[in-house]
């Protein structure tokens, strides 16, 4: 099975009418990996997707969309993997004298 039979198979499965453009979306990928994160690549692809949806796009609306996510990536100004400045390591005695509330708890 080739990615382009995935493509209507998942289709089918997901039960929508689509198109994907298999290689726009994988070089689209390619450049957000290597331009803001590891991640940036699935997160590109899928918010591309989204707004394709949310905005009825035809084929060329799509390569519109992409040029301007591609335009984004290229020209991000933080390497791919930086850490952001509020990202900095805290001493293990910091993290543990916190106030944690139940709020900040993700379970």
């Amino acid at each position: 099975m080739n990615l382009h039979d995935w493509i209507d198979e998942l289709c089918d499965a997901l039960d929508i009418e689509a198109e994907a453009d298999e290689g726009l979306l994988g070089d689209l990928a390619g450049i957000a990996v290597e331009n803001v994160h590891p991640a940036a690549g699935l997160v590109t692809a899928f918010l591309l997707g989204f707004a394709a949806g949310e905005q009825g796009a035809d084929p060329d609306a799509v390569e519109r969309l992409a040029a301007r996510a591609q335009a984004l990536a290229e020209s991000w100004d933080r390497p791919a993997g930086a850490a952001d400045e509020e990202d900095e390591d805290l001493d293990f005695e910091e993290l543990a004298d916190a106030d944690y509330s139940d709020e900040d708890s993700l379970v």
